[in-house]
């Protein structure tokens, strides 16, 4: 048997023993029962192991089963009736009987009818209700569900009458389940038959005798019972006939307890040995607690019972308690876990239902309304329209006017109306039925509801008393003791966990029964405004109470330190609940413990029950206080310390201030003092933490806490978390001083950096501390419950060390603060003063050391993983793995624990650490959305307390900094939202007295605008209404909310206003809400000043409705702490600022995981710098933004594709002359389906995205931007086909020509062949054709003349020469080929003079420096000439009439006008040299271009140069007919020929636009967007080391970019995907194939069977080639005599076999050489972007779509702005700053060489292309450029006539960076 098996059968077997002991608890009071087993016999298997019939003997004969009774304790007897048996045979038929009718499987329905019908008519249909219908099947058999649809259709049928079971009838738990459902069956069927609805008491005494139930009533004789005098006297007497007849079962009043033999005789049940069977059951589950109801954990037989009662009456007790269980539905245990999930808000009704009961008590509690106790619960009765509120006596003998009636003893009561539930019932049963830690959190509700807590508490189901220990661990008391010396006040205060408080306890019991009510006269010594005991005359009591005798409860008095305490010191009350003569155990503790106690009695007499226990405390040496009912006397003193008190007609006041009185003089005496924590040691208990889970949680703590516990609570964190002190502290500085930078920026940014590294290894160093590796050890090792036990206890025995030293340290600090106010009130500014102002700071420097807590532990973690992880440190082996520290902490989160966020010491937000632990929580629960509320508000003002009264998340102790905590959303909640949690930021209040001056206004606006930016909703919590102290908070958020307004961030905001004296007051809530309003617009206003913002009202800013966006709330004591407790109208507050946040976060879609995580980054990166807004990069919207660039590259080059297939189709037949004409619509109509698919595409992205709230912005940009590409890509092919046409249309002459050529030459060749058909040799055969042919070609073009090529490097000296300019100068610049990278010179200042003015005559000298903007200005010029030029050359119709020089000429014209113009504007002249160098680049740019046109002109209307091309088609058919081939070989051979050159044609540009579209999709550089593209272009830069690529690529961008395209797909075609591209060929070269042979199938097919010529022939296989492959006209004129097509079919067939072997062997070079070229296709594509340059650094705007505004250009890392050659001003100084330290840092610069200046950080000032950029601050900058100045130093000195010196000198740390670091560093750049 493997462990899994093992594992479910002790399961198993443990349930089959909690059912067992569930029934044998409640068989006292069920009756001797008889099962009547009826239906057919082979439905069940009758032997030995059958548990309900295991022989069949005796058949019809009752027989009593042993195996039930052996089983469950319990007479049950069977009756077989199998088969149907005949009257005669029948028994006699007991009252106590069920009826079980068994039905075998799939015979469900005919077997049941036949049942009912045989028991109905046989004994009468009064038995039909009390028949249980059996289903049996075999073990591998499942129920026929058809038939049990059947059963159920049945009016007869009941689905509660119906149960399952093997038919071997071996399985313990369907037994024990089945004889379940029979008792509730026949209990029903009994409440029926009565025709009333039985109440709870009758029916645990069904089958009782009368005397019996009397004996029990009298039992729930208590305290609290709420009956008349009449019965509480019948009572009395029950009680006293008790006591008589039991007084042979006590021994001088201390027999009140019996064995269990005595239990069982004394019941009336027979003692009985259990069955082997059962005993092995019993074994098995002796170790385990058993649950009853899924709930209740009980252990049998450990104490002797607690109770004066018997066994009957316990187990009655038992069932009590089941019965309240299910009334308030209590089946699970509760847990934080589950109950702390967001669910559905209270019902804030009058009246709930029980079934609601518990969870509405529980979220009243939780929001801190005492009144939790206090629910009406909604009666439910049979007949709604017929209930009354009073009931009517039914007596009508009595006539008007007769009194009698009145007199009668015999009212009716209302029987059918059930008792409501005890609230303490509910209390209790919530907190039986509640894990530790829940239990924990109730306790500490409670507490701080001012509510008694249970200190003592009887187990409802076992022997066993408990205390409950752990359930006050966490509970703190504060008081004041104030005391007289000499003539001076002085108030101490006390603060301590209550656990550790040694105070007196006094202790109330009770001895019998008395009209007075105990709880509420010790209300009355506690807090006579608030009822911290429940007593009977609290609403909603009841006379039934179930949970609460036995229980003893706590509670403290704490004083204010005030004249009007009721007593000077903290006293403990305890209050034993119930008769204390029946609960003698804790009565005995209670005693022990106790320092005074106090007895109430009925009366003071020796016959009386009580005189014994009385005698014994009168006897003892504890204070005694003997309160006698039965008395009217005032306080006597009997003795020392014993006193003796009336209580008959006085006033409870009266009594209450003379308890007072004797109580204060007894504790003024010595006397015992009671700590809760000694309890665990009380003999005779359980303690709730003595279970080994919470002990090995406790051990783990102590192992810390030992470490710790004898020190300086100053000196911990110190010594044991010494990464997060002075060195953590010292790094934040630092790092915030980065982005301050000043100076020499980049050399302080070094040494800055270098600093940050040495104290990350200081911390490396020590982090290994015993604490922090005992304390992850623990948390790595123990399991989920252990840990969770672990961290309480560490915070538990933490919290306990430093009270005392923290009570202290806060004493001196008041004390200290006090005098310091007292001398600045004086003015005084001696030495003492500042003497004090230093020890004040002292002190507060010592409370900042003396705070620890867990969350400093977690700090700690977090600086060890951010120390190793900044260095890329391994984990040794004898350490700690820091590398699990995050997912840790992920755990802990997940579970509910807060994480600090912003470090509350230091101010500062540890990135990494919180980036990773996000990240680990995002593993585990996967990317959930979250909606993030964030709290703002002073300090004090109660935004923690609200928090954790609104969603049970708290940061622990008074929050500093600011801390997360998920709050998930429950199951029943979740379908409303559209997020899973609640991220609740919590911080530290604004203004905080530790903080002081310039620092904490900083420090706030710091706060609030990171927490405003993190949250979509932000709770600005506000105390009291003065507009004074409202000012401050108001205009920091405001201007938070301004900032989030400038970067496009709009969270929504919900004022709150705490502390209100009268929030029910209309009509001042109105004022209040229009003050506020007025003050926000006017801090809107000062805010848009700072921010530079047109703002006027507040509503400007965000969205804020002033009616529905401010709640007013109470304030939070009903009273004066320490003892008021909390505003129930605070509770109302809360609920219904909840239901508030929680409707508008209907709204919200929240934010994932990893946005958030991302946001924390963005927003803190920001703040680090002087200006946000400037600042912030938005990282989330840019990686969404890079996606959608992705998507529209898709989108673009799906229509890019389809637009060339288009154009394949098309361009060939206009080639050929077949088309003529083309149509936009034709174009448009052709896309129509593509466009269709693409605009389907962008919907359903903006749509379903994840990220769809951020894509929205861009939606209507990219449909426009999609619909302009599409329009121009149809423009520009119809612009291209138009341009084809016009060629046609140019060379329509050499067209006819062509027709009239062709005929001739094949004539010519006919009679030729026909003259030569003797000639056999090949050579001669040739020789002859070429002799002839050149005759041919000169009698053709006789009246036609050649068309020349063009000479350019003629034309261009003319041109230059024409325009004045020295044949030598031209000759020395064309020998030099300078001009051909003028554009990319480093120095223009060869060719321009200076103009200057000489007396008042301006003259030229030469320039000796030219600044970097004025070179850049020239180089500009330079670029801008070109494309103007270029573009005018292009724009010639040179492929369709020709070259002309005149061309060349207006070219020079136009460069010389654009010189002048330029020269006008400047300071300077161009030198000749610069015309002609400018003129010749031009030139060679348009050169390619010229070349090519003229080309096509030529090839489209030269005859000579068309019939050269045609030699050696015409050679081959005249040598067929020289052959004697037939005209239908030579035509196919023609055919054959035509096909070839369309083929090829067709495969080369369809395999040209494949490779580019599996480039686009797969190739790593193509497949993304422009900045993946820019990535892998510099790298490889880098890889080839060659400065001449650099420069190109840093002077023009586009071109390098365009050579890197063209590199890469050769290398793709060539090499490293060649066998790819050779698969696309060929499967392209299959395709054309198929498409010819099919082609000529159909037309040989068709004219198979019809007659038709040729030209018929030739026209019908054209068209079934199209669209895929267009023939060239073919003239039919000679070869009219074929009319065999099927052998012309065959004679092509075998041409096309040559055709495609030819194709296979297609070189890859042709293919890149064709008009489709893949290359070109993607420069295309991929350039189609934009090119603009950053006007500092030259860096090249990353972004995808070409005209992306408004989106302002910005690339996502900056270069050193001497890459593009940058100087400081009249220096060879390079400026090597990056232009985002540039734009943080104080510098300034001139724009455009102009003499005023502007600083960097206000460079959108300058206007132009500096207005058109965004560059954001930032700290981090590429490696990559870093490398390449250190590598290409003397390169750069060179091309620019630079010197890397003086301010210009290379930080010595960018030597470090390697080729590698350089290349690896662009995958940073692409992953923000």
């Amino acid at each position: 048997m493997n462990s899994h098996d093992a594992q479910h059968l002790e399961n198993s077997d443990k349930m089959v023993q909690d059912r067992i002991e569930n029934m044998s608890a409640t068989n006292a009071v069920n009756p001797e029962l008889t099962l009547i087993l009826i239906g057919n016999k082979n439905s069940i298997e009758i032997g030995s192991k059958n548990i309900l019939l295991d022989h069949d003997q005796a058949i019809h004969e009752k027989e009593f089963s042993s195996r039930l009774y052996d089983l469950l304790g319990r007479q049950i007897s069977v009756i077989n009736m199998l088969g149907f048996p005949s009257i005669d045979t029948f028994p006699e038929i007991p009252e106590d009987c069920a009826f079980i009718l068994l039905v075998s499987n799939d015979q469900h329905e005919n077997q049941y009818t036949s049942g009912m019908q045989w028991l109905e008519k046989t004994l009468g249909k009064e038995h039909s209700s009390y028949v249980m219908t059996v289903v049996t099947h075999d073990d591998s058999e499942e129920i026929c569900e058809s038939e049990i649809q059947k059963l159920k259709a049945k009016s007869s049928f009941s689905e509660k009458r119906n149960h399952t079971c093997t038919r071997s009838m071996t399985d313990i738990n369907e037994i024990i389940s089945l004889l379940q459902k029979i008792d509730a069956m026949v209990f029903e069927s009994r409440r029926m038959t009565e025709g009333k609805e039985t109440n709870l008491d009758e029916t645990l005494r069904t089958g009782q005798k009368k005397e019996s139930e009397n004996k029990l009533k009298a039992s729930f004789d208590g305290e609290d019972s709420d009956m008349n005098d009449d019965s509480r006297e019948q009572s009395k007497e029950a009680g006293q006939k008790k006591s008589e007849t039991e007084t042979t079962e006590q021994d001088d009043g201390k027999g009140l307890e019996m064995n269990d033999e005595d239990r069982g005789k004394k019941s009336g049940i027979n003692t009985w040995e259990p069955s082997q069977e059962s005993k092995i059951l019993q074994q098995h589950s002796s170790t385990q607690p058993f649950i009853i109801s899924g709930a209740l954990h009980m252990n049998w037989n450990k104490e002797k019972p607690l109770y004066n009662s018997s066994a009957e009456q316990e187990r009655m007790l038992i069932k009590e308690t089941e019965m309240l269980f299910e009334r308030l539905e209590l089946t699970n245990k509760w847990s934080p876990a589950e109950f702390l999930k967001i669910g559905p808000p209270i019902k804030q009704t009058n009246e709930v239902s029980e079934k609601d009961l518990v969870c509405t008590f529980l979220q009243r509690l939780w929001t801190l309304d005492y009144r939790a106790r206090y629910i009406p619960v909604r009666q439910i009765t049979s007949d709604v329209s017929n209930s009354k509120a009073v009931l009517v006596s039914k007596n009508k003998n009595t006539g008007k006017g007769d009194f009698s009636a009145l007199y009668s003893t015999n009212t009716e009561s209302d029987q059918s109306k059930k008792n409501h539930v005890h609230p303490m019932d509910v209390q209790m049963a919530v907190f039986h039925c509640s894990d530790s830690f829940f239990k924990q959190k109730m306790i500490t509700k409670l507490s701080q509801c001012q509510y008694a807590l249970p200190l003592l508490v009887p187990d409802p189901h076992t022997t066993n008393l408990e205390c409950p220990l752990w359930t006050f661990r966490q509970i703190t008391k504060t008081w004041k003791i104030s005391t007289n010396k000499e003539n001076a006040i002085t108030v101490t205060i006390k603060s301590m966990p209550i656990y550790k408080a040694e105070i007196p306890m006094v202790s109330f019991f009770r001895l019998g029964s008395m009209s007075l009510s105990k709880s509420q006269l010790m209300n009355a010594l506690v807090n006579d405004r608030h009822d911290t005991f429940f007593h009977r005359n609290c609403k909603g009591s009841t006379k039934s109470r179930h949970l609460m005798d036995g229980v003893a409860e706590i509670a403290w008095y704490c004083p204010a330190g005030k004249d009007n305490d009721f007593f000077t010191d903290c006293i403990a009350f305890c209050n034993l609940h119930g008769d204390s003569l029946a609960i003698g155990k804790q009565r005995e503790i209670l005693t022990e413990m106790s320092s005074v106690i106090v007895v109430l009695i009925p009366a003071l007499e020796k016959s009386q029950e009580s005189s014994a226990v009385i005698e014994s405390l009168y006897k003892s040496s504890k204070p005694l206080i003997i309160l006698n009912a039965d008395n009217d006397c005032s306080a006597v003193q009997m003795e020392p310390q014993k006193y003796k008190l009336g209580l008959k007609e006085r006033s409870q006041s009266d009594v209450s201030e003379e308890l007072k009185k004797i109580i204060k003089s007894l504790l003024s005496e010595p006397h015992t003092s009671f700590r809760l924590e000694t309890m665990a040691k009380v003999s005779g208990i359980i303690v709730d933490e003595d279970q080994k889970i919470c002990q090995n949680g406790k051990s783990a703590a102590m192992e810390i806490v030992e470490l710790i516990e004898k020190m300086d609570v100053a000196k911990i964190k110190k010594k044991y978390l010494p990464c997060q002190g002075q060195l953590w502290s010292n790094w934040c500085k630092i790092n915030k001083e980065l982005h301050h930078l000043k100076g020499d920026i980049e050399k302080k940014k070094g040494q800055k950096i270098q600093e940050l590294m040495k104290l990350r290894e200081k911390q490396c160093d020590v982090s290994d501390s015993k604490l922090m590796r005992s304390f992850t050890q623990s948390l790595q090792s123990l399991p989920p419950k252990e840990r969770e036990y672990f961290l309480t206890w560490t915070q538990i025995l933490i919290d306990a060390l430093s009270t005392d030293d923290l009570s202290s340290i806060l004493q001196n600090y008041d004390e200290t603060w006090s005098e310091v106010l007292v001398l600045k009130k004086k003015h005084d500014k001696s030495a003492q003063l500042k003497h004090k102002q230093t020890e004040l700071e002292l002190l507060s420097q010592k409370l900042q050391s003396a705070t620890f807590g867990l969350e400093h532990i977690f700090r700690e973690m977090g600086q060890i993983y951010e120390a190793h992880k900044s260095l890329k440190k391994p984990s040794l082996g004898q350490q700690p793995d820091w590398t699990k520290y995050p997912e840790l902490a992920a755990d802990l989160m997940i579970s509910g624990h807060p994480m600090e966020l912003m470090d509350g010491d230091a101010g500062h937000v540890p990135l990494i650490w919180i980036s990773n632990l996000l990240q680990e929580v995002i593993k585990k629960l996967g990317d959930q959305r979250v909606f993030v509320l964030s709290v703002l508000g002073v300090q004090s003002s109660g935004k923690s307390t609200m928090l954790n009264a609104m969603f049970a998340v708290s940061a622990g102790r008074c929050t500093k900094g600011a801390y997360m905590q998920l709050v998930k959303l429950s199951e029943e909640n979740k379908d409303e939202y559209q997020f899973d949690y609640i991220l609740v930021v919590d911080t530290e209040g604004l203004r905080a007295l530790e903080l002081a001056g310039n620092a904490t206004l900083h420090h706030d606006n710091e706060l609030a605008t990171f927490v405003v930016g993190l949250g979509n909703m932000t709770l600005i919590n506000i105390l009291g209404e003065n507009p004074a102290d409202m000012q401050d908070i108001l205009q920091i958020v405001v201007q938070a909310f301004m900032r989030m307004k400038k970067v496009k961030l709009s969270p929504s905001c919900v004022f709150v206003h705490q502390n209100v004296t009268d929030i029910t007051a209309a009509e001042k809530n109105m004022d209040g809400k229009r003050r506020l309003q007025e003050k926000l617009d006017k801090m809107a206003q000062l805010a848009a000043k700072e921010e530079v913002c047109d703002v006027e009202y507040f509503s400007d800013v965000i969205a804020f409705d002033v009616q529905k966006d401010v709640k007013y709330f109470a304030q939070l004591w009903e009273g004066s702490p320490p003892m008021a407790p909390p505003n129930p109208g605070y509770s109302e507050s809360v609920q219904e600022l909840k239901s508030i946040i929680l409707s508008k976060a209907k709204q919200s879609t929240g934010i994932t995981l990893s946005h958030f995580s991302t946001k924390i980054q963005d927003l803190w990166n920001a703040l680090m710098n002087e200006h946000f807004v400037f600042s912030f990069k938005n990282t989330q919207e840019i990686s969404v933004y890079r996606k959608l660039e992705v998507q529209y590259g898709n989108w673009t080059w799906a229509l890019r594709s389809e637009m060339l297939n288009i154009e394949n189709q098309l361009h060939p037949r206009i080639e050929k002359g077949q088309l003529d004409k083309v149509e936009l619509s034709y174009l448009n109509e052709e896309m129509a389906k593509t466009y269709e698919e693409v605009t389907k595409s962008i919907s359903t992205h903006f749509e379903d995205d994840k990220d769809k709230e951020m894509l929205v912005q861009w939606r209507g940009r990219f449909e426009t931007k999609i619909k302009e590409f599409h329009d121009d890509l149809v423009r520009g092919v119809k612009r291209k086909l138009d341009e084809l046409i016009q060629q046609n249309n140019a060379r329509k002459m050499l067209g006819k020509k062509k027709t009239e050529f062709e005929n001739n030459l094949l004539q010519m060749s006919k009679e030729l062949a026909h003259q030569l058909k003797c000639i056999d040799d090949e050579e001669e055969l040739k020789a002859q054709f070429s002799t002839v042919w050149s005759h041919w070609v000169k009698e053709l073009t006789s009246a036609t003349k050649p068309i020349e090529n063009i000479k350019l490097e003629e034309d261009q000296h003319l041109v230059l020469q024409e325009l004045g300019v020295e044949w030598g100068l031209i000759d020395e610049s064309k020998r030099s080929k300078k001009y051909k990278n003028l554009s990319e010179r480093g120095d223009y200042s060869d060719y321009i003079t200076m103009k200057k003015s000489i007396g008042g005559v301006w003259k030229l000298v030469k320039m000796a420096f030219v600044p970097h903007e004025e070179q850049e200005l020239i180089r500009s010029f330079i670029n801008e000439v070109e494309q103007k030029c270029v573009a005018a050359i292009k724009s010639k119709p040179v492929a369709t009439r020709g070259f002309t020089s005149t061309y060349l000429k207006e070219v020079a014209q136009n460069i010389k006008s654009e010189i002048e113009t330029m020269e006008s504007q400047r300071n300077y002249v161009f030198k000749k040299e610069f015309t002609v160098e400018l003129s010749l680049y031009v030139f060679d740019r348009a050169e390619g271009w010229l070349l090519n046109s003229h080309k096509i002109y030529r090839d489209n209307n030269d005859a000579l140069t068309y019939l050269d091309n045609k030699k050696n088609e015409y050679y081959n058919i005249f040598r067929s007919f020289c052959k004697g081939s037939s005209s239908a070989v030579v035509f196919g051979e023609i055919m054959c020929e035509k096909l070839k050159v369309s083929a090829v044609e067709s495969v080369c540009n369809k395999t040209g636009v494949h490779i580019a579209g599996e480039m686009m999709c797969s190739f790593p550089a193509f497949s993304e967007n422009r900045l993946k593209l820019e990535k892998h272009v510099l790298a490889s830069l880098a890889e080839k080391e060659d400065f001449s690529r650099f420069i190109s690529y840093i002077r023009n961008p586009r071109a390098q970019v365009e050579a890197f395209i063209k590199e890469e797909v050769k290398k793709y075609m060539f090499t490293t995907q060649k066998v790819k591209v050779q698969t696309i060929l060929k499967k392209n070269i299959e395709d054309i194939t198929r498409v010819i042979s099919q082609a000529l199938f159909e037309a040989t097919e068709k004219f198979k069977h019809r007659k038709g010529n040729i030209e018929k022939w030739v026209e019908e296989f054209s068209s079934k080639l199209k669209p895929k492959l267009t023939l060239d006209t073919i003239s039919c004129q000679n070869f009219s005599d074929i009319n065999n097509f099927e052998f012309l079919k065959e004679e092509i067939e075998k041409g096309l076999k040559s055709i495609t072997t030819e194709m296979s062997k297609l070189s890859l070079e042709k293919v890149n050489n064709c008009r489709q070229k893949p290359d070109q296709i993607l420069i295309d594509q991929l350039c189609n972007c934009c090119w603009e340059r950053c006007p500092f650094c030259a860096a090249v705007c990353t972004n995808t779509v070409k005209d992306h505004s408004p989106e302002k250009h910005s690339v996502p890392f900056h270069r050193p702005n001497g890459v593009n050659g940058r100087r400081y001003k009249g220096t060879v100084e390079p400026i090597i700053d990056f232009c985002t330290m540039l734009v943080a840092s104080d510098r300034r610069f001139c724009p455009n060489e102009s003499n005023w200046t502007v600083p960097y950080k206000q460079y959108l000032s300058a206007g132009g292309k500096f207005a058109s950029w965004s560059i954001t601050t930032d700290a981090s900058m590429l490696a990559y450029w870093k490398w390449f100045i250190c590598h290409f130093q003397k390169e750069l000195e060179n091309y620019y006539d630079l010197k890397f010196q003086g301010s210009g000198e290379i930080p010595w740390h960018w030597r470090n960076f390697s080729k590698k670091d350089a290349i690896e560093s662009l995958d940073e750049m692409c992953s923000l």
